[in-house]
Parts: structure tokens; C-alpha cells; sequence
């Protein structure tokens, strides 16, 4: 695996990680926000029932009468001084009159959203969910008094996370009303990502944030969120890309410019990936060590290895990067390519000597080759080749027999590339070294005889 496949692995599944993580924050805080949104005051309905006449049906509503708005106004009055216990026995008393003190269906609509009330606020949702069922179930209430309801009952399930019921709740509400909200199509949208069904997801969610557009309005945060990771989901980078420029311009946030950049990269943008994570970096916010990590993979796919071993020195030098034997061979590459070998042997010698497998060890050896340190390559690639683990011990064998060859040591030079030409990836190399220094010997043989 070359670099860039390494970054581009690394990328993905921590992207991924991090779409998967969001959306669950966003529901939750636009649930919130929508209850109390919704107007769970100690207001009783009846009070202020002023319907718009285009959400006028012809119901003939019953009229409340004074006795009973009185009681009703008692219990308010218990309600707002949290004597809840008060309020729900004079609201039972209410409801279990008969005779001429009997309510009416409008009356019983008033109770049932006051007994809601009061459980709602002792954070007992199951059983305000039930008296807001009752509420709804009540023939001939005012329009806006039903739609207003079908919201609440949509969003206590919600709460509840029993999604099924609350995406089967909304659906109700929208039967009855005439201007869904963006509010209301992003929570539709929510709650369809809460049951996995993503297409609907994106499709609510898509129409809530083009309502938000088409008014000259922002889309929230966490309504870019969701639509990000929806389009993620299914698989259409294009538009994931263009949701994230999009959300880059009002929320310019860390994470914003690290997902954006890793998404660059999934279009195949490697420029653009480049700029977008280098934006985050020249900030000094990449803090964590896996970003750092892969700040230092662009730099090396984009031919830049100096400024990679810059990243990773200073994340090792502030421990923000573990200084595993990985990591640091990261470090030692990159100083070699960035042709800074007096850098890049102490840092291949601690790498070597973290790991387990004789790989570095051979890799270490092809450094010393370089820097002309030839018994140090020697004892390095013998290390790596006793150790093992080796993925290509042909290679090793091949800079041991040069390194031989270097100490005049042709009789172990002459070995390491017999074992180097067992694998026909090295055989016609190894041959061709074995033939020059045999021309080597011969030379050095007729110099001697000359003398």
C-alpha cells in the first residue's frame, strides 16, 4: 500500500467515525428546542383561540361554559405555583362530574391539555402523552387547537426516542395543517434518520433547508449536519462536498475544514484536500494525533516530505503524536526524502529498535547505504534478517551483499546476493552485481600481479 492508499484508509474510516457521531447531537438539540418552541406555558387553550380563518373547518365547537372555566382557572392557579398535586384533584374532580356539571367535548379538550401540562412538567411524558391523545381524540375542537396538539404529541415521542411513533405522528400533523415550518420537515427528517431511513431523511431534510435559503435565512448547524452525512450515506460525494463549502462559510469550525478536506479527497481533489487541512494546521488546531498524522500524509502525497517531518516532529516533541515505532518511521521517510540523512538515522534507529519485526532494521540498513555507513548496514540488515518479518528480504539481502562488497568483503557479499537471487524480483540485479564484482576482483587481482 502506497502512501497516498495509507491516508486515503486512514481518512475514510475516520471520517466516517465522525458523519456517524453527529447527527444523534443534532436531533437532540433540535428536539429540544422545538419543545419549547411549542409553548408549554401554563396558558389554558381556551384562553386564546385565535385560528387563522384559512385553518377554519366547519366545526361546530361546543362552548365552554363560566362554571368550568372557573374551575379550570383554579387549577392554573395551583399549576403556576408548581402545587401540582392540587391541580390534578381538582382537574379529577372536574372529570368525573356527571349531571348537568358533565363536560362537553371542548371542556375535556381544556382538562386534558391542563392534566398534560402538569405531567409534562414533572418530566412525565408517557402519561402527558396520554392525555394529549385523549385531547386530540375529542370531536369538534378548534382546528388550531388540534394541529397545535398533533405537534406536541409528535415531539414527546421524540423525546421518548420512540421514533416509529413519532415519525407516524408527524405524518397526523401535517394532515391537518397548511404551513409546515422547516422546524417541522427537519424533525420529520431526524426522526426518519432515527429508523434508518435515509432516503426520507434527505428528503425532509433537504426541503427544511431550502425553505431556510429561499427566505434569505442561514440552515442551522446541525441541519447541515445531518444533510452531510445523509448525502455521505448514499454514497453521492459530489453533493457532500458542495453541502460542506456550503457550511464552511457561515460555521467555519475545526471540524468542518478537517471533514471537508478528507472529502477533497474522496473526489480525488488532492489540491483542494491539501489547502483545506493546511488551513486548520497553519492555526494550530490540529491537536489530535491522528490528524496530525494525516496533515503529514498530504504533505508526503503532495511531494512536500519536508513539511511532513515537520508536522511530526513537533506532534512527538509535544507528545500530542505517540512516538510509536509506526510514527516514527513516518518521520525517518520523510526526513530521507526531504534528503536530510543526519535527521533521519536517529529517528529510523528508534523506530527500529520499538518494532518487533526486522523490517525497519532493513530499512535502517538501506539508510546507512546511503549515508556510506557501511558496517552500520551490515549489522542493521543481519539484525532484520535474523529477526524476520521482513516483506521483502530479497531487497535486504541485496543492500547487505553491497554493503559487503563496500568492506571488501566479497566472500559475504557473494552469499548475500545468491540468497538475494532466489526471488526473480532481484535475481537479474543480484547477477549483475555478482558479475561486477567478480570484473572488481579480476581487476584488483591483475593490479597486484602488475606491481
Amino acid at each position: 500500500m502506497n502512501r497516498i492508499e495509507k491516508s486515503s484508509s486512514v481518512s475514510a474510516r475516520w471520517l466516517r467515525a465522525a458523519l456517524l457521531a453527529l447527527p444523534l447531537l443534532a436531533l437532540q438539540l433540535v428536539v429540544s428546542q422545538a419543545l419549547m418552541d411549542a409553548g408549554y406555558t401554563t396558558g389554558v387553550a381556551f384562553a386564546q383561540e385565535k385560528a387563522k380563518k384559512n385553518q377554519q373547518e366547519t366545526r361546530r365547537t361546543p362552548a365552554l361554559r363560566n362554571k368550568v372555566y372557573e374551575r379550570l382557572s383554579e387549577a392554573q392557579a395551583f399549576i403556576e405555583t408548581k402545587e401540582y398535586d392540587e391541580a390534578i384533584e381538582v382537574l379529577r374532580k372536574m372529570e368525573e362530574a356527571g349531571g348537568k356539571r358533565k363536560l362537553n367535548s371542548y371542556e375535556l379538550a381544556n382538562l386534558y391539555n391542563l392534566f398534560a401540562f402538569v405531567y409534562y412538567s414533572q418530566d412525565k411524558y408517557l402519561e402527558a402523552l396520554g392525555e394529549y391523545e385523549k385531547l386530540v381524540a375529542q370531536p369538534d375542537i378548534p382546528l388550531a387547537m388540534e394541529i397545535n396538539t398533533r405537534y406536541t404529541i409528535a415531539q414527546l415521542y421524540f423525546v421518548m426516542e420512540e421514533w416509529r411513533q413519532g415519525v407516524d405522528a408527524l405524518h397526523a400533523w401535517f394532515d391537518v395543517t397548511e404551513s409546515p415550518s422547516a422546524q417541522a420537515y427537519i424533525l420529520l427528517g431526524q426522526g426518519y434518520y432515527q429508523i434508518k431511513d435515509y432516503d426520507n431523511a434527505l428528503k425532509n431534510t433537504l426541503i427544511a433547508v431550502n425553505m431556510y435559503k429561499d427566505k434569505g435565512k442561514v440552515p442551522k448547524e446541525q441541519w447541515y449536519s445531518l444533510l452531510r452525512f445523509l448525502y455521505f450515506e448514499a454514497d453521492n460525494i459530489p453533493m457532500t462536498v458542495t453541502t460542506l463549502e456550503e457550511m464552511i462559510v457561515y460555521y467555519p469550525k475545526k471540524q468542518t475544514w478537517v471533514q471537508l478536506s478528507h472529502m477533497y479527497g474522496e473526489s480525488k481533489q488532492e489540491a483542494k484536500q491539501l489547502a483545506a487541512m493546511e488551513t486548520v494546521y497553519v492555526q494550530d488546531l490540529l491537536d489530535k494525533g491522528r490528524e496530525q498524522i494525516t496533515m503529514a500524509y498530504l504533505y508526503l502525497n503532495a511531494d512536500v516530505p519536508y513539511k511532513a517531518a515537520r508536522v511530526l516532529e513537533k506532534g512527538v516533541g509535544d507528545k500530542s503524536v505517540e512516538d510509536s515505532s509506526r510514527t516514527l518511521e513516518i518521520l525517518g521517510n520523510s526526513w530521507r526524502q526531504a534528503q536530510e540523512l543526519k535527521k533521519a538515522i536517529p529517528v529510523m534507529e528508534q523506530a527500529a529498535a520499538k518494532s518487533e519485526k526486522g523490517e525497519l532494521f532493513c530499512r535502517l540498513g538501506s539508510v546507512y547505504l546511503d549515508n556510506d555507513n557501511f558496517k552500520k548496514a551490515i549489522a542493521a540488515n543481519r539484525k532484520g534478517l535474523k529477526r524476520g518479518g521482513v516483506k521483502r528480504p530479497d531487497s535486504c539481502q541485496l543492500v547487505l551483499g553491497m554493503a559487503y562488497f563496500n568492506t571488501k568483503n566479497y566472500a559475504g557479499a557473494r552469499k548475500a546476493f545468491k540468497e538475494a537471487a532466489k526471488d526473480k524480483r532481484s535475481r537479474k540485479y543480484a547477477d549483475q552485481w555478482v558479475k561486477y564484482m567478480n570484473n572488481e576482483i579480476d581487476r584488483q587481482k591483475k593490479l597486484q600481479e602488475d606491481a
